[in-house]
């Protein structure tokens, strides 16, 4: 056979399957996949909204202006008044905490929305989304 194959026997000496190598798999995995009907596996579920993290967040508030609830989105324009009212959600919650620090995910393009709160003034920032891995799972470097 071929250095990228190695063929499995049992003691009787009937095929019973064959490993590959990885530069071997990765360049036939999406056929394999597709005649054998396997689809990748489903994106992990969502966690839930830290909602308790913002109630404490607004109970403890102790900035000179009130709690602000308007996100915008400097990528793909997704913006709304008030994200916890918004039904379908245009942005989800990730995390909040005392310190001020409120994160949201934008529903349209995956952006990462940050709030931070400070005694004087609100800075947004805004990091356009970047699958982390292939689709093979494989990193990037």
């Amino acid at each position: 056979m071929s250095d990228h194959i190695t063929e499995l026997f049992d003691k009787d000496g009937n095929l019973i399957g064959a490993l590959l190598t990885a530069p071997a798999w990765t360049a036939v995995r999406d056929q394999v996949m597709n005649c054998l009907g396997i689809r990748d596996t489903p994106a992990e579920a969502e966690k839930p909204e830290p909602l308790a993290d913002w109630e404490t967040l607004q109970q403890y508030w102790d900035f000179p202006y009130p709690v602000d609830t308007d996100v915008a989105c400097e990528h793909c324009g997704n913006s709304t008044e008030d994200w916890a009212a918004d039904d379908p959600r245009r942005f989800r919650l990730t995390s909040a905490n005392l310190a001020g620090l409120v994160s949201f995910k934008c529903m349209s393009c995956r952006a990462k929305v940050v709030k931070k709160h400070f005694k004087d003034k609100i800075s947004t920032e805004c990091t356009p989304f970047i699958e982390a891995k292939n689709a093979s799972k494989e990193g990037r470097y």
